[in-house]
Formats: C-alpha cells, sequence, structure tokens
C-alpha cells in the first residue's frame, strides 16, 4: 500500500469516528448542534486524529482504543477555529472554502458552537471506554494542551502580537503544537509506550508541529486560494509576525527543512515501523492546503 492509499484510509476512518461520535441532540436548542456540526463536518486534514492513530498502530496498540481521544482533540481544535475566525479575533469569512461558523449562523452561535464542542471533547473523553487510569491521563495530558498553558495561551501571545523570533516560536509551540504533541502523547499512551519511545515520539511531533505551522505560514505568502479553501496575504493585511519576517521566504523554507529533519531524525529508534510517520512529514512539508 502506497503512503498516499494508507493517508486516505486513515482520514476515511478518522472521519467515520468523528461522524459516530460527534455531538447530537433534540430540542428547542436544536440549532447548537446543527452549528457546532456545520464546522466539524467541513473537512480538514484530519492530522491531528490521524497521528494518533498512527504512533497507537506503530506501538501495536489498538487503535479503536485511541479514537475518543483522537476524536476529542479534534473536537476542541475545530472549537479553536470557530472562535479564531470570529470578529473580535481574526475576523475571517471563509474557512476550508465555505463561510465561516459565524457568518453561517451569527456570532452569538459560532460562539456557542465552539463552547459547546470544547465542553463536549472532555464528555467524550469521559465515556471512552477505556480504564479509569488511561482515562485520566488523557484528560490531564488533553487539558493542559488546550488550555491556558498550551492552545490558548499561544492564542493570547498572537493576539498581543510576537515581537520577536523566540516569542513567535513559543506562540506556535504552544497554539498550534500542543494539540498536535498531545495527539502523538495520547497515540503513546493508549499503545502503553515505555519511557524511551515517548520521549522520542513527543520530540518527533513538537518538530512536525512547528513545521506545520511554517509551512502556513508560506501558504500565507505564496499559496493558492482556490487550494487553502481562504484568502492568502491575512497575515501581512493584520500586520503580524511571522516566520516570513524573520527569516525572509529563503530561510522560513530552511527552517521548515530543519524541523522536518528533526521529527524524522527522532524516529529512528522505531526503524521501519515508523514508515507512515515519516511519510507523514515528508507529506506536510511539501501540503498545498
Amino acid at each position: 500500500m502506497t503512503f498516499t492509499q494508507e493517508l486516505v484510509l486513515k482520514t476515511e476512518y478518522a472521519n467515520a469516528w468523528i461522524e459516530f461520535l460527534s455531538p447530537k441532540g433534540e430540542g428547542y436548542h436544536i440549532e447548537i448542534f446543527d452549528a457546532a456540526n456545520y464546522s466539524i463536518k467541513a473537512g480538514g486534514k484530519r492530522i491531528r486524529p490521524i497521528i494518533a492513530i498512527a504512533v497507537c498502530e506503530m506501538l501495536g496498540g489498538r487503535t479503536e482504543k485511541v479514537m475518543p481521544f483522537a476524536c476529542a482533540i479534534e473536537f476542541i481544535h475545530t472549537y479553536s477555529l470557530i472562535h479564531d475566525d470570529l470578529p473580535c479575533m481574526d475576523n475571517d469569512d471563509m474557512r476550508r472554502g465555505i463561510p465561516t461558523n459565524h457568518i453561517k449562523y451569527g456570532e452569538a452561535m459560532a460562539l456557542l458552537a465552539g463552547d459547546t464542542l470544547l465542553n463536549y471533547a472532555f464528555e467524550t473523553i469521559a465515556n471512552a471506554k477505556a480504564s479509569p487510569e488511561i482515562i485520566v491521563s488523557v484528560l490531564k495530558l488533553i487539558s493542559s494542551a488546550s488550555g491556558a498553558s498550551g492552545m490558548i495561551g499561544g492564542q493570547v501571545i498572537d493576539i498581543k502580537g510576537a515581537n520577536s523570533y523566540d516569542e513567535l516560536v513559543a506562540m506556535h509551540k504552544m497554539k498550534t503544537g500542543e494539540l498536535i504533541s498531545v495527539s502523538a502523547k495520547v497515540g503513546a499512551v493508549v499503545a502503553g509506550a515505555n519511557s524511551q519511545e515517548l520521549s522520542q515520539i513527543i520530540a518527533y511531533a513538537e518538530n512536525l508541529g512547528l513545521a506545520f505551522q511554517i509551512r502556513d505560514d508560506l501558504l500565507d505568502v505564496e499559496g493558492d486560494e482556490k487550494a487553502l479553501g481562504k484568502p492568502i496575504g491575512s497575515d501581512e493585511k493584520s500586520g503580524r509576525n511571522t516566520f516570513v519576517n524573520f527569516l525572509g521566504l529563503s530561510g522560513t523554507r530552511d527552517a521548515l527543512n530543519e524541523y522536518t529533519m528533526n521529527a524524522k531524525k527522532s524516529l529512528d529508534i522505531f526503524g521501519d515501523r515508523a514508515e507512515f510517520l515519516l511519510n507523514l512529514a515528508d507529506y506536510l512539508l511539501t501540503r498545498d492546503k
């Protein structure tokens, strides 16, 4: 099986679980389920659940055991995008080629849709068919990664603006990297990774998270709007500092290659078992959306 075929299968597997576990309900408040699922079903690369699946598989774990946690991470990621697009944040009208949640449902409902997905993520974790020890461990990891010292903290730096290269790196480690990193951690924990395996997997995910953001910065300058599903040049218009600002285009490409190489090197101890994750790093290096 080629990497592309395996990626498609993993994406379809993730989407099936996301559909199965997505928030559902009836009543006078039914609009909130429509709004939340509008953004969940908008698509996306599903990189976070795919990483959780791939790490779990690499270590010999059962993928169905990791899926509630992988879906919870995707729900949190989706909530963050809904809030990120709001007028009080980035004020974006398009996401993944369709109107953003607040354009479709209004600001108040979009805010509540994000809140719904955040809370529902932890409900999904709590209801997973796993041991209490695994559930508590995953709750600690995901709540930390998505909280004030993780994704939300990174968003705070983004609102203020990163005024130095070190601050920019710290921001993206938190805002983007933490959810990518915790996806790998969760896959490793469910599969019963030892301390050495966990350390190397974390190193892979942390480097991959930064490479992912660097590629985003490049795409915002030289990407194709149709492929991206949103306008390019938004960072320049908002006056945001990016890797391109600090390093230039050539330096940013060098940094992208370096972080990708470091991510792949971290998996040396796994040998051939890491083939999919190695290919995933290369795939993300050249993605166009």
